[in-house]
């Protein structure tokens, strides 16, 4: 900042040639370029110690928050910090729409999405995946009353409702003659359910065994099998070298046991 001031006041003195003053007004501009670099320098060293991960807090038991609580909880939020820890980074959560995580993490608002995101060959053109982390698979839950829907079949001609973006709601739009209502979360889907505006719900299964054990208890159930085993993993920008990272401390957690106690 001195040279700075230095230059500024030598630029200011009259009676130099145009030589002169085109010296010092380059010399000013090289010294403000290094002052913004230095200062630059010092705030991406500090931002790159900051894991920035984006998430949908409706999907229980791997992200929600808790009653009157605005601290994030669940296994991937668990794991995502301990993954951070591992790497020497703090963990800065973010909340966001499930149908905007990707176009977060490629517009850079976040380095990584932790919202039990299953890899599918249609979001791998858009990302890139780390190794997968955990293996679920869809359900269908119907409320107690229901007795006719008993599998996929079932539900021709019905209304389904799921979380937009979800591969629930691409299983849904698969069913023949369905009407399939999207919502942003999960407690609106299941909201719709049990209002009696839709027939049923396809959703992860881990989630829906969930909620049955909580709003859902003595109102709904789950139908049927366990479809389509999906693999979760973290997403990061495409070609990242930050997958390579988070894989290195996944296989350190599961290593010395941390990922077994979370």
């Amino acid at each position: 900042m001195y040279n700075v001031i230095c230059f500024l006041k030598i630029s200011s003195l009259s009676g130099g040639t145009a030589m002169k003053k085109r010296t010092v007004l380059v010399g000013m501009l090289a010294a403000l370029t290094m002052f913004a670099a230095g200062c630059g320098g010092k705030d991406a060293a500090k931002e790159s110690k900051v894991l920035r991960a984006g998430t949908e807090p409706t999907f229980a038991p791997f992200e929600f928050q808790e009653k009157d609580s605005k601290d994030f909880t669940g296994f991937d939020m668990d794991l995502i910090r301990a993954i951070g820890k591992q790497m020497g980074r703090d963990v800065e959560i973010k909340n966001m729409g499930f149908d905007a995580l990707i176009p977060a993490i490629n517009s850079g608002n976040i380095d990584v999405v932790a919202s039990g995101m299953s890899i599918t060959e249609e979001r791998k053109k858009a990302v890139t995946f780390s190794d997968p982390y955990y293996t679920s698979g869809l359900a269908i839950i119907v409320r107690n009353d229901e007795n006719n829907i008993k599998s996929l079949k079932d539900l021709e001609g019905k209304t389904i409702s799921v979380q937009i973006g979800t591969t629930g709601a691409d299983k849904a739009a698969s069913v023949p003659g369905a009407k399939v209502k999207t919502f942003n979360t999960n407690a609106e889907v299941f909201l719709e359910l049990n209002n009696k505006n839709a027939d049923a719900v396809i959703i992860d299964r881990p989630v829906g065994a969930y909620f049955l054990t909580k709003e859902g208890k003595g109102q709904d159930k789950i139908v049927g099998e366990t479809m389509d085993a999906e693999p979760y993993g973290f997403a990061v920008k495409k070609d990242s070298k930050l997958a390579g990272e988070i894989n290195k401390a996944l296989g350190e957690l599961k290593k010395n046991g941390e990922y077994d106690k979370i």
